[in-house]
């Protein structure tokens, strides 16, 4: 694995899904593992995103942790 990317998420499905093609796009060449980590979306980003982007790593945290710990949790899990 060449690269670990932790996107947290929190109703923003609209950015979301750009910024995984995106992130897609970047890695070009390299061996990389997107992770995201829901922090209790109530728009339906953590549905939309199994759906589009089943190759992602997706946490879904019951509550808003806020971003550092989401952070952690992500790296927590990264390889």
């Amino acid at each position: 694995m060449d690269v670990s990317v932790i996107v947290v998420s929190w109703n923003v499905w609209g950015w979301l899904a750009p910024c995984l093609v995106s992130i897609r796009h970047a890695l070009g060449r390299l061996e990389g593992e997107i992770i995201v980590v829901d922090n209790a979306s109530t728009d339906g980003t953590p549905e939309r995103v199994r759906e589009a982007f089943p190759d992602v790593r997706l946490l879904v945290n019951p509550a808003n942790r806020g971003f550092p710990a989401a952070n952690n949790q992500g790296m927590a899990v990264a390889r």
